[in-house]
């Protein structure tokens, strides 16, 4: 069985915090700065910089320089994949927990 490699627990850790996922929830309608993210946020804007980072680093999230702000917007490619890693995670635990309930099924029978 393949171990999960660097790039599924970078998307992991960037959905496993209440604050990204509601950053990620922003981002579904459109490309936003990181200020009009503050505003819809209470977070500080270094808080919201380590997040960001985060996101970035998963593939979810694309981020682009315009002078001084930066823009982030979800990153179709990124989610897709993080779509296809998810369900493959799940498939593979779906039929393993099945296995294992046949298993159970099988020693109560006996």
């Amino acid at each position: 069985m393949k171990e999960l490699n660097i790039q599924d627990a970078k998307l992991f850790r960037a959905l496993c915090d209440e604050q990204r996922l509601a950053i990620i929830d922003l981002l579904q309608t459109s490309e936003k700065c990181a200020c009009d993210l503050l505003k819809s946020i209470s977070i500080s804007q270094s808080t919201l910089s380590h997040h960001m980072k985060i996101l970035v680093e998963s593939g979810i999230v694309h981020a682009r320089k315009d002078k001084k702000w930066t823009y982030y917007s979800l990153c179709d490619e990124g989610m897709t994949q993080a779509k296809h890693r998810l369900d493959v995670i799940l498939n593979k635990n779906t039929l393993a927990y099945q296995s294992c309930s046949d298993k159970e099924s099988k020693k109560c029978a006996s």
